[in-house]
């Protein structure tokens, strides 16, 4: 297939369906872990085309849900400073922190502007001497290589006026939390295709020969993702516990090899909190020496202790797939796109988001 259209084949999708009826023979669970795939999902009503018998989770794939409350308190006050220009992209902006968000900083006057690479912000920083330019550095490994490559080349170029606040989160530590957890009732997962063209899949494969849990790294079109349901119950009525590449089209098992190259130049890995779940041991990235002098966390002097979460958000138990949107008593009436209580609202790949536009009731038991 060479065109979007042929993706979303409404017939084609009709045949999946029933051959994902015809395959399951018992209940299985599948967790797709990638916020761009909860969308289609719920957009296409993937999940009402499904049996009974098969239900989706939606995972903590989206890196800006899972963001934790201090770092969005740091970019804050960072943001606040009349000598600082704040950078980011624009789903950052109305993630509420524990009292704000870096729109209402804009509002009452502060520099901050949206960018559409993390190399905008350098060019503003190299035509900017004097100010201090952060940029939000937030996302899986897909948007890593990017941040890497404005850091590397800040350092080559000595624009030293130029640092990010890294809040770089990993799928794979997160993924075997999600197995260890004694709440965990997931069979089997989507992986994001995205990641996997970075990073390729090879780190899949320790995770499914240990939780004897399939993988399919699936993209993100409604066939793409009948396919990966398919190819997972395949290998869970088989017995199977392997991990396969649905999206052949742009992964490759190995991935990006100089993207990863470049990963490992700039950053280390360590451990970091994510937002709803907690604080995962190697779960994130850190700058290293000697580009840890452009790390805004270093370079300001920031007062933000810990914060508690809002007891009127489940977000966190949304981002572990135990709870659906519609089963948060503040969905779609205290808490709405235009007054977020949580990231998964105001994200534009958060799941209630999704079910907010798309779904505002349960399809069957799903």
């Amino acid at each position: 297939m060479k065109f979007i259209d042929e993706y979303r084949d409404p017939a084609k999708a009709r045949q999946y369906a029933q051959a994902i009826r015809q395959m399951a023979t018992r209940e299985w669970t599948i967790m797709e872990v990638c916020g761009g795939q909860t969308h289609a999902i719920v957009k296409y009503g993937i999940d009402e085309l499904l049996p009974e018998t098969v239900t989706l989770l939606h995972g903590p794939g989206c890196p800006v849900c899972v963001t934790p409350v201090e770092q969005i308190d740091k970019a804050l006050e960072i943001a606040a400073r009349p000598d600082v220009i704040f950078t980011s992209f624009g789903d950052m902006l109305r993630v509420p922190g524990s009292r704000t968000d870096l729109l209402s900083i804009k509002a009452r006057g502060g520099d901050v502007r949206m960018v559409y690479s993390p190399l905008d912000a350098l060019r503003i920083a190299a035509a900017n001497p004097d100010k201090q330019v952060v940029f939000f550095a937030v996302g899986f490994e897909t948007t890593a290589p990017a941040n890497a490559m404005a850091v590397y080349q800040a350092c080559q170029q000595q624009i030293g006026n130029f640092s990010i606040l890294v809040s770089h989160v990993l799928v794979p530590p997160a993924i075997e939390a999600i197995l260890s957890s004694p709440n965990n009732r997931v069979n089997g997962f989507l992986a994001a295709g995205h990641v996997c063209t970075v990073v390729g899949f090879e780190e899949y494969e320790p995770l499914a020969q240990k939780y004897h849990v399939p993988f399919v790294v699936t993209g993100f079109e409604p066939l793409d993702i009948l396919q990966g349901i398919y190819m997972v119950l395949r290998q869970l009525e088989e017995g199977r516990a392997d991990v396969e590449n649905q999206y052949s089209r742009a992964v490759q098992r190995a991935g990006n090899i100089p993207a990863q190259d470049l990963i490992r130049e700039v950053f280390a890995v360590v451990p970091r909190k994510w937002r709803g779940i907690g604080s995962i041991p190697q779960s994130g990235l850190g700058l290293r020496a000697p580009y840890d002098a452009f790390d805004a966390e270093q370079r300001f002097d920031l007062a933000v202790g810990q914060v508690e979460e809002s007891t009127a958000c489940i977000s966190g138990m949304i981002l572990q797939g135990i709870k659906k949107p519609f089963e948060c008593a503040a969905f779609g009436t205290r808490c709405t796109p235009e007054h977020p209580l949580g990231a998964t609202m105001v994200s534009g790949e958060g799941a209630c988001a999704a079910y907010f536009r798309y779904r505002r009731e349960p399809a069957h038991d799903n």
